[in-house]
């Protein structure tokens, strides 16, 4: 299953396809019982995608076996033990994705000549990835950080080990040698190249950057001034060998106080806002203004969710399940204000007060 949205690999999902582009959506958990629903619920909603493969007039039977094997084939890529909290499943002749969001999104069957993304958008904007590169003597970890985990990234060619016949990076650790590991050339040159590594990377994937390693690790590195030098240092050895939850412990009151200060600065801004005639919301008005390209800065609450209809000259308020009900109007919102350059940022539950979930900053 898929994790990571990048720039590229968004552009390659819009790509127009051969119709039926087909999107399933179904929400799952993490823990029982809640879980113990999710694989029925999950062959439910493939069954009716089928099933409208099968009642649409503009497929034609084989494209229709091929999407149909398509469905089967992601069904049985699909290990409930370790979904989040929805998924995504492509399916187009020729080709199939699952994606496993840390995100809820509705239920959901969509036809179209593209696939339906602003859920996937959404989930990684809530996620607010960042990433972690670990260094020792002998070996340098990347490690992909979201909300509340990390797990280790092989891309990029990391992991990168370091090879001597004559190094042993655990004795000079038992030893207490291990700092001066860090000043002979042989050492330098590893950084250099993980920290070269890591700015191809960059990039492509663009994120916030925490690096962990002994302090003598972290002083070469500020010493060859690469990508690594900006980033947050943490000094904590032996992580380059570690466990994922090694690392985001370390990294984990970090991150916490930063989104602490970008809730605080977000709360600033909307209040300022105000002062200037420039905030919005209801999700009417944000809706408007999104589509106009003029909000600068959105904040949503991390849960919120409002299911409307279209209106007229206005969205209303409507049950799920309703027909012409969108459920995921505020995955909506979030996509197109990204398209329009604007800051997305989500927030704790109550952070907005009276707002009721979602408010933005007007460009004018």
């Amino acid at each position: 299953m898929e994790h990571a949205l990048s720039p590229a690999t968004l552009s390659e999902l819009r790509r127009p396809r051969p119709y039926p582009a087909v999107s399933v959506l179904t929400p799952t958990h993490r823990r029982e019982p809640e879980s113990a629903q999710d694989r029925v619920r999950l062959r439910n909603v493939v069954a009716e995608a089928k099933k409208q493969l099968e009642s649409d007039p503009a497929v034609s039977r084989e494209r229709r076996a091929d999407v149909a094997h398509q469905l089967d084939r992601a069904l049985a890529e699909i290990d409930l033990a370790h979904t989040e909290d929805g998924l995504v499943i492509y399916a187009a002749p020729g080709e199939h994705q699952v994606w496993s969001l840390a995100r809820a999104v509705p239920e959901r069957v969509v036809f179209s000549d593209t696939f339906l993304t602003r859920n996937l958008v959404s989930a990684q904007a809530a996620d607010r990835p960042f990433w972690v590169l670990s260094v020792s003597a002998d070996r340098v970890t990347l490690w992909n950080g979201g909300a509340d985990r990390v797990t280790e990234e092989h891309a990029g060619g990391f992991p990168l080990v370091r090879s001597q016949p004559n190094f042993d990076a655990e004795r000079m650790e038992r030893t207490g040698d291990l700092p001066s590991t860090f000043r002979d050339e042989g050492a330098r040159q590893f950084l250099r190249e993980a920290d070269t590594a890591l700015g191809r990377l960059l990039r492509e994937h663009p994120r916030p950057l925490y690096v962990t390693g002994e302090q003598a690790a972290l002083s070469l590195l500020d010493e060859l001034g690469g990508v690594t030098r900006d980033a947050v240092h943490v000094a904590h050895g032996g992580l380059a060998h570690g466990t994922p939850d090694a690392v985001w412990q370390a990294v984990r009151p970090l991150h916490d106080a930063e989104a602490r200060r970008d809730t605080a600065a977000v709360a600033r801004e909307l209040d300022s806002a105000r002062g200037h005639k420039t905030f919005a919301a209801g999700v009417d008005e944000l809706w408007r203004n999104a589509r106009e390209g003029r909000i600068r800065l959105l904040a949503v609450e991390e849960n919120y969710r409002v299911t409307v209809r279209d209106g007229g000259d206005h969205l209303v308020p409507a049950v799920s399940g309703d027909l012409d009900a969108r459920d995921d109007i505020v995955d909506e919102i979030v996509e197109q204000c990204l398209e329009t350059g604007a800051e997305v940022r989500f927030v704790p539950d109550g952070t907005l007060g009276d707002v009721d979930g979602m408010a933005g900053v007007l460009r004018y």
